[in-house]
């Protein structure tokens, strides 16, 4: 379970869509040839561009923060600044810094056979580039692989979330107002749309999801022979390890959990923790809670649940968990669920069975197992015997421990001492591995994701390259030369 089946009621209806279909089909048509007008923009064009993204999103902060609120139901203001529109900025202030140094051809070694050859890897945009957008961070995940996109020369068209109208439409007006259409679209539209968008035979397609619908958009890309990149999400573990069960990393934690009420890929989805330490756990979880966001379901600081039925699925988890003898402790002491803004408190279900939805879906809401472990090498087993997590959370102050905790298991991405910066950070490649997903935005990473990676070899004087013509009489003295080391 992940973030396209989280929300399974889309907001947008999609009981027409073949005027959307036809109009994502004639953008698609425009930017093919746009691009094959302009193969290779200026690194000044690129700028511009990028500068134009930023101005954009400057321009509508408060619509921006207006709109989510909107989609779902409640969401704290500072959150959306910080999140969809300055994480963004950065992102692309990052790009700007280092883009003449990305675009510069990186040479490479010559064999001495080739004389006075030389070799380089030219960085070239791809051409149109799709990107098929998740629900919970409808900006960032949209605009931000833009600017990856943008700055490594590209054409984009981006599909919003059918679950997210208000910010779908906020998206397409914000890039009709800053762009031509034939640089950057957005195709808003349902689950007909979202489907016809997958068989586009793109230059590269990025989707943000499930693994399920994941393989769905990989099968109809395979059909042209798509590159895809795919961030899919997973079982996020947290590890403290012993000695860990501090104040300020259980605070690490419990703030990671409840950013968009814990609707987030990068999110913890369970904490391992030394069976003789669960309480100071706990302890430390209820003073976080009391000091930061007391009856943090009914305040500001929550964000609601992105729809009613995603809601009741979160309420049946806990409620199975419950029913089966798990030991709730919620986190405030008003235990009301608030269908209108569809917000809930956050819980910890301590020791749940194994076999428990908590244990065996991706939560994507305010719900975290506190897993009980006797050994550390059991507690690893445990991780490695599950998919690999997009995102591994190891704390110890002891670095042969934690080093030990990185080398012997495998994620998309992982952290010590603290909880999902990594997908934060505008210079760090951020992706999965294995069911957590494929391929890498942001930083340098994302340049080359959405580049083609081109060999060139400019041949010189002096060199043998006739021996790989025929007839081959040069070739055989040229490979006994070199086995007898002569």
């Amino acid at each position: 379970m992940s973030i396209l089946e989280a929300a399974p009621e889309p907001l947008i209806a999609a009981a027409d869509e073949s005027d959307a279909i036809a109009a994502l089909h004639a953008a698609f048509a425009a930017q093919r040839a746009a691009f094959a007008a302009d193969r290779m923009p200026s690194i000044e064009v690129r700028r511009e561009r990028l500068m134009s993204l930023i101005g954009m999103m400057a321009a509508n902060r408060e619509r921006i923060s207006a709109a989510v609120s909107q989609d779902f139901g409640a969401h704290p203001v500072p959150a959306s600044d910080l999140i969809e529109v300055l994480g963004v900025i950065g992102r692309a202030q990052h790009v700007l810094e280092h883009l003449e140094e990305w675009m510069t051809p990186s040479e490479r070694h010559v064999d001495a056979l080739l004389g006075t050859a030389k070799a380089h890897v030219q960085l070239q945009p791809k051409g149109v580039i799709g990107n098929i957008v998740p629900w919970n961070f409808p900006f960032d995940l949209s605009v931000g692989p833009m600017v990856d996109m943008l700055a490594a020369g590209n054409r984009v068209i981006v599909k919003p979330s059918e679950y997210t109208p208000a910010c779908a439409a906020l998206l397409a007006e914000m890039v009709a107002a800053t762009f031509p259409a034939d640089l950057v679209h957005v195709a808003v539209g349902g689950l007909e749309l979202a489907r016809a968008f997958s068989s586009v035979a793109w230059d590269h397609l990025l989707y943000t999801g499930s693994p399920n619908v994941g393989r769905e958009v990989m099968r109809a890309a395979a059909a042209n022979l798509t590159p895809v990149t795919l961030e899919l999400g997973g079982k996020c573990p947290a590890i403290l390890t012993p000695g860990s069960v501090t104040r300020t990393n259980v605070e690490s934690v419990i703030g990671t959990k409840i950013i968009k009420n814990g609707q987030m890929c990068v999110s913890v989805d369970y904490a391992l923790v030394p069976r003789g330490d669960v309480e100071v756990f706990v302890e430390h979880a209820r003073a976080f809670m009391a000091a930061a966001a007391p009856n943090y379901s009914n305040g500001d600081e929550c964000t609601g649940m992105i729809s009613t039925r995603h809601l009741d699925r979160i309420s049946e988890m806990l409620s199975e968990a419950r029913d089966r003898q798990a030991r709730i402790v919620t986190l405030q002491d008003d235990e009301t669920v608030d269908r209108v803004t569809r917000r809930m408190p956050m819980s910890l279900i301590v020791d749940p069975a194994p076999d428990l939805r908590v244990m065996t879906e991706e939560i994507f809401g305010p719900l975290l197992p506190v897993v009980p472990y006797d050994n550390l090498a059991d507690a690893i087993a445990g991780i490695n015997a599950g998919e690999r997590p997009l995102g591994l959370y190891v704390f110890g102050d002891d670095t042969s421990v934690t080093d030990g905790v990185l080398a012997s298991t495998t994620s998309g991405g992982a952290a010590v001492n603290t909880c999902a910066i990594q997908s934060a950070l505008p210079s760090m490649g951020f992706g999965g591995s294995g069911m957590s997903g494929m391929g890498r935005h942001h930083g340098i990473e994302g340049f080359r994701e959405f580049s083609n990676q081109r060999g060139v070899v400019v041949r010189g004087e002096g060199d043998m390259i006739d021996a790989f013509y025929s007839p081959y009489a040069k070739a055989a003295g040229l490979v006994q030369a070199v086995l007898s080391g002569s």
